[in-house]
């Protein structure tokens, strides 16, 4: 056991140093990170070398460390996206998530009920599990030189704050197919109202808003008073994750929606300079969780139950990935402000990626259900989602630039956004020099 855990140390420690020296080679090469990371779970996994054995890993431990993965990647994107972004662009944020996840949700359930031929609330709860946006995923299409420099700041913004938020609410589509499953329809109707919707979702967001905004401002007050330092700030956003997953979880609360709450009211009550450190360590943290639970996918992927799903297999995920979002998009992009052009519209409405929000969700449902066979199909659209997304951010990247933010028209918006960018490294340069002269 112990030699074990040394490998995994190696292996991860190893893994992450290398994708962290060659990180921008990997882009430009219309690669990713998290395609890297799945390839080398499936490089140790039974099917090929044999170095890791994952049938013996209980699903509890599977579903633990996904929920862990979510909820450092929601409080990242939560920390990244400036709160003047959320308080002027709600509303674009809100109605992409009231006119589209209901959508996604029942278009991805009639593609499954069609091809695959599972039942109704069956097809109903897979579709509910590849419904949210992962936010790991699409910091990795929206962070990075490339993206800074094609993409708005207000659509990378958008594209984060919707997948930040989304990856907790999904969880009121999972609950009810399960719900379904489990009680007599009445019952299960009133307890997803009462329960989920009023409970478990409402009181949630109060509950890590709160935490959040305590923990803001004693961290203000820490700061004023001078009895903290760098080091312990760098953990301080790390442990508020811990305490508001964990704690939301005890009072039978929806950790991964609160953990999102509490980031953004807490970085509403950070001042600029606290915020700019936020983002420093979500930088490093982001890519430290991402490597280990993408490794963790490619380990435990079913490739008997892929070959028995044949053909029909990838033609549902193919369709899943291009028809859940985009056809929505197409009609209600006039409703959503920041959706201001085709281009807008397109990027948005491709790059809706499937992660480990799938991945969690999934191992919820079959802990719940005992249905064995949303695993196969779930884990089949994540990755081709990790490898559809990942070899098409660079070169659709590179194609929104050249078509948006080259015009006249967008001139002031990329002229803003270059500006925005230049604050934040003479920011980091006085803020380093200030530490030199520290010591």
């Amino acid at each position: 056991m112990e030699e074990t855990i040394n490998i995994v140390l190696v292996i991860i420690g190893g893994l992450v140093f290398f994708l962290g020296v060659v990180s921008e080679v990997i882009k430009k090469l219309n690669f990713s990170e998290p395609i890297a990371a799945l390839l080398f779970g499936v490089l140790l996994s039974s099917a090929v070398s044999g170095v890791f054995n994952p049938d013996v890993w209980s699903h509890t431990l599977l579903e633990e460390v996904a929920r862990l993965a979510v909820a450092v990647g929601v409080m990242g994107v939560a920390l990244r996206v400036p709160f003047s972004y959320t308080r002027k662009h709600w509303k674009s944020v809100a109605l992409m998530l009231i006119l589209t996840m209901p959508f996604r949700w029942i278009a991805s359930s009639v593609l499954i009920y069609w091809i695959t031929g599972f039942g109704f609330t069956v097809s109903l709860l897979i579709g509910a599990i590849v419904t949210p946006t992962d936010p790991i995923l699409t910091l990795s299409v929206v962070s990075g030189k490339l993206a800074e420099k094609n993409l708005p700041g207000r659509l990378r913004h958008f594209l984060l704050t919707e997948s930040g938020s989304n990856e907790g609410l999904a969880y009121l589509f999972v609950i009810l197919p399960i719900l379904l499953m489990t009680l007599k329809p009445a019952e299960a109707l009133s307890r997803w109202t009462v329960h989920t919707l009023l409970w478990e979702i409402s009181f949630s967001i109060i509950l890590g808003a709160a935490a959040g905004y305590i923990s803001g401002r004693m961290l203000r007050s820490a700061k004023s008073k001078g009895t903290i330092d760098s080091s312990s700030y760098y953990s301080y956003c790390l442990a508020l994750t811990l305490l508001v997953l964990g704690g939301v979880k005890l009072l039978k609360g929806e950790g991964i929606l609160a953990v999102f709450a509490a980031g953004t009211i807490f970085s509403m009550v950070s001042t600029e300079e606290e915020r700019h450190e936020e983002e420093h360590v979500v930088e490093g943290v982001d890519r430290f969780f991402m490597v280990p639970i993408f490794t963790l996918l490619g380990l435990v992927l079913p490739w008997q139950e892929w070959a028995k799903l044949g053909w029909e297999g990838l033609i549902l995920a193919f369709l899943i990935l291009l028809l859940h979002r985009l056809p929505i998009l197409l009609f209600t992009r006039s409703f959503i402000p920041d959706i201001r052009n085709n281009p807008d519209m397109l990027f948005a409405g491709w790059f809706g990626p499937v992660g480990i929000g799938a991945f969690y969700y999934s191992q919820v449902s079959m802990r719940h259900t005992g249905i064995m066979e949303i695993w196969p199909v779930v884990s089949l659209i994540i990755c081709m989602s990790i490898f559809l997304h990942g070899v098409t951010a660079t070169p659709f990247t590179k194609l929104y630039g050249k078509h948006t933010l080259q015009k006249p028209e967008y001139s002031k918006e990329k002229t803003e956004d270059q500006k925005s960018r230049l604050q934040n490294k003479e920011h980091f340069k006085v803020k380093s020099l200030q530490e030199v002269l520290k010591r």
